[in-house]
This record gives C-alpha cells, sequence and structure tokens, in this order.
C-alpha cells in the first residue's frame, strides 16, 4: 500500500478521573487509526471497544439531536457525534478530550448535571396557556414564531452552560440555556404568565448576572445566540406589566384567523 493510501494514526488524549479511586484527573493516551468519515465519537468507540472498556463518557443518538456525547474537545465545548476527528488533530497529531468544565465529574467525561437541569426547571420551561383555549388551534403569526425558533431547537447538551464563566464562579446563576428556554415562554403569545416569568430571572441570579463575554455563542453547537435571548429579557424585564396587558389582549384573539 502506498503512503497516500495509508491510514493515519492519531494519539486521542482522554482525561481520566474516578472520583472513588484518583485523587485527581491524569491524562491517558491511546493510538488511533483515523478513517474516512470519523468522528471523535467514533474515536472514543475505538478506544472502548478494542483497548480500554473503562473509558467512560455519555452518548446516545449519534445524530447531534440529543446533546448527550457533550464534551471539551481540543479547549472548546462540542458534540463529539458531529465532530470529524480530522479536523481536531493538532500539528502534534493529538486530539485532547476531556468533560465539559464547571461541573462535578462522575467519571472521565460523564459529569454531574444536577444543577443544569435544576437551573431549567426554575424558568417553568413549560407552557402555561390561558384560560380560553380555542377549540382546534392556536393562531400564531410567521413573525411570532420565527421569533421562538432558535430557542425551540435548543437541544440542552450543556455546552453553552458549561463554557459560562458566571456559572464557573456562581452555581446559582440560572445560566444561558434556561434563560433561552425563558426567553422563548416570554415571546410565546399562546402563555399566559409573561410578567412571573420575567419577575424569577431579573432577580440578583438572573439575567443581570449575565456579563456578556459570549461563550455561550462560540459553544452552541447548534450555532445559537442565548446573549441575544438574555439582552432581550433584560429589557423586557423593565416593562413586564406593559408586556401583561398587551399579552392578555392577544390571546383573546387566539382563535381567529391571521391577516395575510
Amino acid at each position: 500500500m502506498s503512503n497516500n493510501n495509508a491510514q493515519r494514526t492519531v494519539t486521542v488524549r482522554i482525561q481520566r478521573f474516578n472520583p472513588d479511586t484518583d485523587k485527581k484527573p491524569y491524562m491517558q493516551d491511546y493510538q488511533v487509526e483515523m478513517k474516512p468519515g470519523m468522528t471523535v465519537l467514533d474515536a472514543l468507540h475505538e478506544i472502548k471497544t478494542h483497548q480500554d472498556g473503562t473509558v467512560t463518557y455519555r452518548r446516545s443518538c449519534r445524530h447531534a439531536i440529543c446533546g448527550s456525547c457533550a464534551m471539551h474537545i481540543n479547549g472548546r465545548n462540542t458534540l463529539a457525534c458531529n465532530t470529524p476527528l480530522k479536523n481536531e488533530v493538532t500539528h502534534k497529531n493529538t486530539v485532547t478530550i476531556g468533560p465539559l468544565p464547571y461541573l462535578p465529574v462522575i467519571k472521565d467525561m460523564v459529569v454531574d448535571r444536577t444543577t443544569f437541569w435544576e437551573e431549567y426547571l426554575r424558568v417553568k420551561p413549560w407552557l402555561i396557556p390561558p384560560d380560553d383555549i380555542p377549540e382546534k388551534e392556536f393562531r400564531m403569526s410567521q413573525d411570532e414564531v420565527k421569533a421562538l425558533h432558535d430557542a425551540e431547537t435548543c437541544i440542552m447538551c450543556g455546552a453553552c452552560y458549561s463554557s459560562c464563566a458566571v456559572i464557573g464562579l456562581n452555581k446559582k446563576y440560572i445560566g444561558p440555556h434556561a434563560l433561552l428556554k425563558s426567553f422563548m415562554r416570554v415571546l410565546d403569545p399562546r402563555d399566559s404568565s409573561p410578567a412571573e416569568r420575567l419577575e424569577e430571572v431579573s432577580g440578583a441570579d438572573g439575567v443581570y448576572r449575565c456579563h456578556t463575554i459570549f461563550n455561550c455563542i462560540d459553544a452552541c453547537p447548534k450555532g445559537l445566540n442565548p446573549t441575544q435571548a438574555i439582552e432581550t429579557l433584560r429589557k423586557l424585564a423593565q416593562k413586564r406589566q406593559k408586556l401583561e396587558e398587551a399579552r392578555r389582549e392577544r390571546q383573546k384573539h387566539l382563535n381567529e384567523p391571521i391577516p395575510a
């Protein structure tokens, strides 16, 4: 076989840590033959299946939908399942993988997301519908639907949350993931509690705690903009009573056809 067709072997450097047996994290190197189309998750599968079954990580759908495989790859948070291995190989022929920062490590790349989910539930991300529910459907304009689109496509992978410097300093901060979902409900014309939601996120650990560093934007594997959502919530929080009144008026017409 010629050198042009030979497979390239790369060093995959993994941060290992088992709190039950290790005093501190350490790095362990594995040699992986890089095949065409191989992702970082594929490389981890290769290592776990054929070299070291103790390597531990989360994964599920393998299609960048579930968010399970979010990791810290070469210094940035992203999804292992849709990250081509060849794109991550450095000039030293290595790829470095570790767990998401700022979260307690359960083992290797598996982190404890308890605070992540607690803050998500804190904003009540579910729809609180009005008392008068239309018999058939809610009627929303295309502009109203478009305003919610980005927040709806968030897969709750935790990449933005664990890239946020404020989280590193204050675990009580609501976080960009939850604030993005709160933004979605505040702008949703079907939701009947925008003022209550804005009051919750405008506290000491809410939207005004954001330092606008933009780490969450850089980390999001879906290209979303939590910072913009947080800025919008800041502005709306200052006029939440007017928004509540406008929402009640809008909901009187949710069962009417939208003008063309």
